[in-house]
């Protein structure tokens, strides 16, 4: 641990605060759930930080998210009935159901994991 160190403002000494650095692996949904936190969990956000827990929460919750897209895709893309065949015979239906797909399953996500 680092020994706290201290700067003199004028009449006051103050802390010399740092936040240790993290490694940032978090992408899209990572950014999703920090905005969320800033704007309406700010009390989470605030001991989040405070603890130097936000950047590792965000990695994990970047990696639940796009794990558990992967887990439900194929199954709404065979359920919409988006299969090679249709890719080609008809490529432009094949990607507005491959959309449409990856649309249903970003708001499964952003309902059980990046907005809960």
């Amino acid at each position: 641990m680092k020994k706290i160190t201290y700067r003199k403002v004028g009449d006051y000494y103050l802390p010399n605060l740092y936040y240790p650095e993290t490694e940032r692996t978090y992408g899209k949904y990572g950014m999703m759930r920090e905005d969320y936190l800033k704007n309406h969990k700010t009390g989470l956000w605030n001991r989040l930080i405070l603890h130097t827990e936000l950047v590792p929460h965000l990695n994990e919750i970047d990696k639940i998210a796009r794990e558990r897209l992967e887990s439900i895709l194929p199954d709404l893309m065979k359920s919409a009935g988006v299969t090679e065949e249709l890719k080609q015979k008809d490529q432009l239906k094949w990607v507005g159901l491959a959309n449409a797909c990856k649309t249903q399953a970003e708001e499964i996500i952003f309902d059980e994991i990046i907005f809960s």
